[in-house]
């Protein structure tokens, strides 16, 4: 076997630039991402989105209207530009037009849109180069929410920061921090996922806590529109070894299969069907071989879901107007209430979701 490549591929809405071709045309297939290579982790927010290479070095495109790109500018790209100052980065995360980096010091530092506090630097000042979140030492991943950003610490707990309308902080209260406030409760987590106004953490034992808002029960523990300022245990779930939070609806892995919680208006359950919600896990048809799940969306809309096959195939369903599924078509009225086989994919390691787009890593020769 020939030496092989990480080359990474976007599809779906590219108002902004955010898949990175070069164009502003949105994308019903997967497109190479410009001028880049080497890429090992990923991320979508809402119109942009995030590259991390194999230097520790972090690659940003698309809009940047609050500089969520973190190139000094407020320029949107169409292709990959170099964030400022970052080096030694292991892993990233994205929210609506905010971004994150973990350095391999422990550290978290964050860029964009700071009205609620997400940047966590004790202001409220949107930044175009990345900050240091105040007081967070020892992290071990991150994860960003539409308007709000945890981390999870070496020791098993939880950090939350930025708005906290619907307690999606979970610390017992609905007030904005602009500083890390420590997730009541959270005391063996091992990841962590923030949704639209929402937020997950795996625990160790297997079993997943939810808090924040639950408008269309995307906290999974059976109830609708009771929201939830503190953990609360999702139901039915004791197994799980991954998470993703969506704009309104939540994910998790479980030996090899999918499960799906929260709204269903355009079939983002996946269970072939497209009415009502679901305020517990219920299980994405015809997939046994998961390896790697994602959601996309955000509060004001709905959103799609992604699972990585042990084939190195990538399946999509939910939300298609942008053509974020990567079938080959698009339209509001071509959702998927099923998952459906993204073209031109075969040998993914790693893929991420945005708003109306999502990306994938490709090993290629």
């Amino acid at each position: 076997m020939g030496l092989q490549t990480l080359t990474l591929f976007t599809w779906g809405n590219n108002t902004s630039g955010q898949l990175g071709d070069g164009t502003t045309e949105n994308r019903n297939v997967p497109v190479e991402v410009a001028d880049i290579s080497n890429v090992i982790d990923i991320a979508g927010g809402l119109w942009h989105s995030l590259a991390l290479l194999g230097d520790g070095t972090v690659r940003a495109w698309g809009a940047n209207n609050d500089g969520q790109l973190g190139d000094g500018t407020f320029e949107d790209r169409n292709v990959p530009v170099r964030v400022t100052g970052l080096t030694n980065v292991v892993a990233i995360s994205v929210g609506y037009d905010h971004s994150l980096a973990l350095l391999a010091d422990g550290t978290v530092w964050a860029w964009g849109e700071n009205e609620n506090g997400q940047l966590g630097d004790a202001t409220f000042e949107n930044r175009n180069v990345p900050v240091r979140v105040t007081g967070l030492e020892n992290v071990i991943a991150i994860s960003g929410g539409d308007y709000h950003s945890l981390a999870l610490l070496a020791d098993g707990t939880v950090r939350a920061w930025g708005w906290n309308e619907y307690g999606q902080l979970g610390n017992g209260t609905n007030d904005d921090s602009n500083v890390p406030v420590i997730v009541t409760g959270l005391t063996n987590a091992t990841a962590v996922g923030g949704g639209g106004s929402h937020s997950l953490s795996l625990l160790g034992d297997g079993t997943v806590r939810a808090w924040g808002w639950n408008n269309t029960g995307q906290l999974g523990n059976g109830t609708v529109f009771e929201d939830s300022n503190v953990p609360v245990q999702v139901l039915g779930i004791d197994n799980a070894t991954a998470i993703a939070a969506g704009g309104r609806n939540s994910l998790a892995l479980e030996n090899s299969t999918v499960w799906a919680w929260g709204e269903n208006s355009t079939g983002q359950l996946g269970n072939g069907t497209d009415i009502d919600e679901s305020p517990v896990p219920v299980q994405v048809s015809g997939i046994d071989n998961a390896t790697a799940i994602a959601f996309g969306g955000g509060m004001a809309e709905p959103g799609h879901g992604l699972a990585m096959l042990d084939d190195g195939t990538v399946r999509a369903w939910g939300w298609n107007n942008n053509g974020q599924l990567g079938n080959g078509t698009d339209g509001r009225d071509n959702f998927s209430n099923v998952p459906v086989q993204v073209l031109r994919l075969t040998d993914v390691i790693k893929i991420a979701a945005g708003f109306r787009h999502s990306l994938a890593i490709e090993l290629r020769p």
